[in-house]
């Protein structure tokens, strides 16, 4: 994901961050990809391209796409690099380049097709990304653009620590000039941004005991989302260690339990440049 040109990025660089990444594209891909069609487009701009775990599933699913990869994160792009290079079956269909998506080194109607997935939740100027990723699309472009809306989760049975956690991984977000409510104004800042034919979609995770199995590698897979915050958490003064590890110990109550629930939902938004 596209680091923000000030602030702090809420999840951190390291190794065990980007293998989170990766692991959380191949969790999301059947729910994130419903729906998005990139039939006809060649050129596609990717912004916040991260690890390249989005990059390989665009390319897999749409054969036909050159994908142009922009991450503002040097450690993010040698990853993607590394993650993309060990699939020869994709070599000469993807350009990895550093670039700030709020000034995009590229010519206008440079691309047909654009991607952003995670992104405008971390950077302080979603609408100034979105001017430059219109400035740079041809007309009839399709944006597919995924984002967070946090205001959707729940766990069940009730666990407080979690939600002391949950509130403070938030307000440390929104006091880095990021904004984990983004998703639902998506159609407002495309509108204002010029764009047209927006759409918006909800999409959810909502596991309970229909599928015991999804539901526990969901909340595992949370759990990991969470203490990737922590030690920048814990450093600010946002939560304590006992607040961490009473979320660690309820996460895995959760997972245990024969009855938990799981919810969240996001938005993604569909626009054309005309």
């Amino acid at each position: 994901m596209n680091e923000p040109s000030t602030g702090t990025y809420l999840h951190g660089f390291s190794s065990t961050e980007q293998a989170r990444l990766v692991k959380q594209a191949r969790i999301a891909e059947s729910t994130i990809f419903r729906n998005i069609d990139y039939t006809g487009a060649k050129r596609l701009l990717e912004v916040g391209s991260g690890v390249g775990a989005q990059t390989e599933i665009l390319l897999r699913r749409f054969p036909e796409l050159h994908a142009t990869c922009v991450d503002l994160n040097e450690a993010q792009l040698a990853a993607a690099k590394e993650n993309l290079g060990g699939m020869p079956w994709l070599k000469g269909r993807y350009t990895l380049q550093q670039a700030d998506a709020t000034d995009l080194p590229f010519e206008a109607r440079s691309f047909d097709a654009a991607f952003l997935c995670w992104v405008l939740e971390h950077v302080p100027s979603p609408a100034r990304v979105l001017n430059e990723v219109r400035r740079v699309l041809s007309p009839g472009a399709p944006v597919y653009i995924t984002e967070v809306m946090n205001a959707s989760f729940l766990l069940d049975p009730y666990s407080p620590n979690v939600w002391k956690y949950w509130m403070a991984f938030n307000d440390f977000q929104h006091e880095s000039g990021g904004d984990p409510f983004v998703g639902a104004k998506l159609g407002n800042l495309l509108l204002a941004g010029g764009f047209r034919d927006v759409t918006t979609e909800i999409k959810t995770f909502h596991f309970d005991n229909r599928e015991p199995a999804r539901r526990k590698t969901m909340i595992a897979f949370w759990e990991e989302l969470l203490l990737s915050a922590a030690d920048q958490l814990i450093a600010a003064g946002c939560v304590t260690t006992e607040v961490v590890d009473g979320m660690r110990r309820e996460m895995r109550d959760v997972q245990n339990d024969p009855d938990a629930v799981f919810f969240y939902s996001f938005v993604q938004a569909r626009a054309v440049v005309y």
